[in-house]
């Protein structure tokens, strides 16, 4: 259904919560609402009440955030890998990469940043569940953490936040009227 913006005591928003999380929390008297959905309300027997937009907590949390940190995810690994097949060296569209473990599950092979790398599908079939070197293939650079994050961040769905929602962002650029 709705998705809730959660503050933290300071106003700096924190996460998007399910409306259902958002009302725990709530019942719970560990926020308060800072605003509703108008035309959106849940109903019971004995009462009903508006969907909460925005969320606070009462209380402040800490929050460590690492700068260097960087997720482990399919986007962070096609960037890693400037969207190129790791064994033939050439450069594809997402769609035509997948992933490799580099030592095969089979042989001990973990999914983190030193064991995946992108590659096409036809390296991909002529690698097999080998090792690169049991199939004499080479690897066009050794896999390992990034350091920083990709240059360039996109969070989907943004744009379409409530209205409620926007003045607790920080833009660093216009938004459209669309």
């Amino acid at each position: 259904m709705e998705q809730t913006l959660l503050l933290n005591a300071t106003y700096e928003p924190l996460k998007v919560v399910h409306w259902q999380k958002a009302m725990t929390l709530w019942c719970q008297g560990k926020v308060e609402v800072i605003s509703v959905y108008d035309h959106r309300e849940v109903r019971s027997v004995s009462f009903s009440f508006k969907l909460p937009s925005v969320i606070r907590l009462l209380r402040y949390i800490k929050i460590k955030r690492r700068i260097d940190y960087v997720p482990f995810s399919r986007a962070n690994i096609y960037a890693r890998d400037d969207h190129s097949c790791q064994y033939c060296g050439e450069v594809f569209s997402t769609s035509d990469l997948t992933f490799d473990h580099v030592v095969p599950v089979a042989q001990g092979g973990r999914k983190d940043w030193e064991n995946i790398v992108t590659c096409c599908v036809s390296c991909n079939r002529r690698k097999g569940g080998r090792t690169p070197a049991e199939a004499g293939m080479h690897l066009v650079r050794v896999p390992r953490r990034p350091d920083k994050a990709p240059a360039i961040r996109i969070t989907v769905g943004l744009k379409n936040a409530p209205d409620s929602w926007r003045d607790y962002f920080y833009w660093n650029m216009e938004l459209d009227d669309s």
